[in-house]
């Protein structure tokens, strides 16, 4: 059978009913084979990991930034939750503040007692459990925050 990718394979279609072999045979040969189908679709993943890997590198950039000129303290946590944490609250900060002053009525005296109460998060865990958190909810999530977020040291974290 010649594939759309222009290669000849034989195939095996003993298996298919009768009355389905030529239908399915038609199908086959509008696709490639299965060796460029993998090529393809390992190339396709190649390209979404890179993809990936470029965007989480521009957001930790753009995190660090952030934290950096609004005086946020490092996170503590395990090696794997650092950027993580540290992504998820620039994310989370920037769509409170987007929800709560730009959008909203907040003025900056009330911001910046949002900002103090974020301060003292720094267990990078937090952060990532309320990644999907809506900004306007960020007041009460961190009222909530229990002594073990607020930057005490905890070994089992």
């Amino acid at each position: 059978m010649d594939h759309a990718c222009s290669h000849s394979v034989d195939h095996d279609l003993s298996s298919r009913p009768a009355d389905k072999r030529a239908g399915f045979a038609r199908w086959l040969a509008s696709k490639d084979c299965t060796s460029c189908w993998k090529a393809a679709r390992d190339a396709d993943s190649e390209s979404k990991e890179e993809w990936l890997a470029t965007k989480r590198a521009e957001e930790q950039e753009a995190a660090v930034a952030w934290a950096t000129q609004f005086d946020m303290p490092d996170l503590e946590g395990s090696e794997k939750t650092l950027d993580w944490g540290g992504r998820s609250r620039h994310q989370l900060m920037s769509a409170a503040h987007t929800a709560l002053v730009v959008e909203g009525t907040w003025d900056d005296a009330d911001w910046a007692e949002l900002e103090e109460k974020a301060r003292g998060i720094t267990r990078a865990g937090w952060w990532i459990d309320q990644r999907d958190a809506d900004g306007t909810d960020l007041l009460e999530l961190l009222d909530a925050a229990s002594e073990a977020d607020r930057g005490t040291e905890n070994p089992f974290r």
